[in-house]
């Protein structure tokens, strides 16, 4: 028997509200080969994108500073 593989944890900037809006959640435990998966959280059956954890690392230094 083939056991499904359980669907990741997606995780919301603790800086989102209730209401939604413009958020990007991401799947830390499904990181793989370098990449990190990211999704809409409006439309969390929708496709993903995989960008590198160099990228998004980035990617949020870049918020927290406010340079973006």
């Amino acid at each position: 028997m083939n056991a499904k593989p359980a669907a990741p944890l997606w995780v919301k900037s603790s800086y989102s509200g209730p209401e939604g809006g413009n958020c990007l959640e991401w799947a830390p435990e499904a990181i793989r080969g370098g990449l990190v998966p990211i999704r809409d959280s409006k439309v969390p059956a929708g496709p993903t994108l995989n960008v590198s954890d160099a990228g998004w690392g980035v990617f949020v230094d870049a918020l927290k500073t406010g340079s973006l």
